[in-house]
C-alpha cells in the first residue's frame, strides 16, 4: 500500500522543483534566524552568569544554535537536489544521499519540538538558578576588595537599574545582610557599635538599600535609609503609601525577561517547523517522482510520487529488519575473524604433518 501517492506531468515536476527551490533558500534564511535567536538569547544569558546559580537554561540556547547551523546545511543540500533532480546524468548520485538527509531533516524538527518543550519546562529551574544566585550576589555586595567578588557589586546596582527591581524577592531582603563593608564603617560611631553588637554574628544590618533601589520615578527625594520607620521621614508611611524604591524583587523581574524572550520564540520556532516539513515532504515527492520518471523509457512521461512505498507500520518494520540485518552482519563478521585464524592455522599444521616423512619402521 502506497501512502500519499499523487500523479505528476513534467511540467508538474518542473514546477516542483522551482518552488522546492525557493523554499529551500527560505529554510535556509530560517535556519539562520534560528541561529541568531540561539546567539542573542545565549549572549542574554551569559551577561546574568554571576546571578544564576547553575548553567540547566543554556540548553535551549545551545540547541538552537546547533539546529541553526545544521538547518543552514541541509536546506542548501536541497536546494542543490532540487538544480540536479530533471537532470538525469546528475540526480543519481543524490540517490544514496538523501536516506541519511531525510534522517537529519527530521531530526532538527524533533529537536525544534524539543526546544519549544523546554522552554516552558525549564522555567523552574531557571527560577531556583536565580533564587541561589541572587541570594550570593547580595550577600557578596560588600566584597569590592575580595578577588572574583569585586564586581559583583556594579553587577547588582547595573541589574537593578535596568530591570527597575530591588532584592532577590523584594527590598527587605537587603536588610538581612551586610552590603555596606567594614571599610566604610565608622567604629568610632555608637549607632555603629549598637548595630554590631545587637547581632548576634556581628554585622552591620540596617533597614535600608543600595542606591540603584530607587524608583527615579517617585516624586519624593529617594529614602535608602530607615525604610521601615515612619517617624524618620516626613509625611511618610512605609505599609500604605508607595514606596520610593522598586517593590519588584529581581527574581520575579528576570524570570518575566527571560520567559517572555523564550516565549517570543514560540511563534518563530514553530514556523520554522512547518517550513522544514514542507522541504521534507516536498523533497521527498520530488524524489520519488522523479526516480520513477527515470525508470521508464520515456523519462518525460507522467509518474507518481509517494511519501511512504508502504505503509507506516510496514515500514517501520523494514526499517527495524533492515537495522538488525547490519548488526547481525557486523557481529557475524566480528565472531567469523578468530574462527577463520583458527582455521588457517588449522590447515597449516596439517600441511605440514603432511610433508614431513614419516619414521621408518
Amino acid at each position: 500500500m502506497v501512502l500519499l501517492k499523487m500523479k505528476f506531468t513534467q511540467q508538474r515536476r518542473v514546477r516542483l522543483a522551482q518552488g522546492l527551490w525557493l523554499l529551500s533558500w527560505l529554510a535556509v534564511m530560517c535556519g539562520t534566524f534560528i541561529f541568531c535567536l540561539g546567539l542573542y538569547l545565549k549572549t542574554e544569558l551569559l551577561r546574568r552568569a554571576e546571578v544564576m546559580d547553575n548553567t540547566e537554561i543554556h540548553v535551549v540556547p545551545n540547541i538552537l544554535i546547533m539546529v541553526g547551523l545544521a538547518s543552514i546545511g541541509t536546506n542548501w543540500v536541497a536546494s542543490r537536489v532540487c538544480q540536479d533532480s530533471l537532470d538525469a546524468s546528475r540526480f543519481p548520485r543524490w540517490k544514496v544521499l538523501l536516506l541519511a538527509w531525510f534522517a537529519t531533516a527530521a531530526l532538527l524538527c524533533c529537536l525544534l519540538i524539543a526546544v519549544v518543550v523546554l522552554s516552558y519546562a525549564l522555567q523552574g529551574r531557571l527560577e531556583e538558578s536565580l533564587k541561589v544566585g541572587l541570594r550570593n550576589g547580595i550577600r557578596f555586595y560588600k566584597d569590592t576588595d575580595v578577588p572574583g567578588r569585586c564586581f559583583q557589586k556594579e553587577t547588582i546596582d547595573r541589574l537593578q537599574m535596568e530591570f527597575r527591581c530591588c532584592g532577590n524577592n523584594n527590598f527587605k531582603d537587603w536588610f538581612e545582610v551586610q552590603w555596606v563593608s567594614n571599610r566604610y564603617l565608622d567604629f568610632t560611631s555608637k549607632d555603629v557599635k549598637d548595630r554590631i553588637r545587637s547581632n548576634v554574628d556581628g554585622r552591620y544590618l540596617l533597614d535600608g538599600v543600595p542606591f540603584s533601589c530607587c524608583n527615579p520615578a517617585s516624586p519624593r527625594p529617594c529614602l535608602q535609609y530607615r525604610l521601615t520607620d515612619n517617624s524618620a521621614h516626613f509625611s511618610y508611611d512605609y505599609q500604605s503609601e508607595e514606596l520610593n524604591v522598586y517593590s519588584r524583587g529581581c527574581r520575579q523581574a528576570l524570570i518575566d525577561y527571560y520567559m517572555d524572550l523564550m516565549n517570543s520564540t514560540g511563534p518563530g520556532v514553530l514556523s520554522v517547523i512547518l517550513i522544514q516539513m514542507s522541504v521534507l515532504l516536498s523533497l521527498r515527492y520530488l524524489q520519488t517522482s522523479v526516480e520513477a520518471a527515470m525508470a521508464l523509457e520515456n523519462p518525460e512521461d507522467d509518474s507518481e510520487g509517494y511519501l511512504l512505498e508502504k505503509d507506516v507500520k510496514s515500514t517501520l518494520e523494514d526499517l527495524k529488519a533492515k537495522a538488525l540485518t547490519m548488526l547481525k552482519f557486523g557481529q557475524v563478521d566480528s565472531e567469523a575473524s578468530p574462527e577463520s585464524a583458527d582455521a588457517e592455522k588449522g590447515a597449516d599444521n596439517t600441511a605440514e604433518k603432511a610433508a614431513s616423512p614419516s619414521p621408518a619402521s
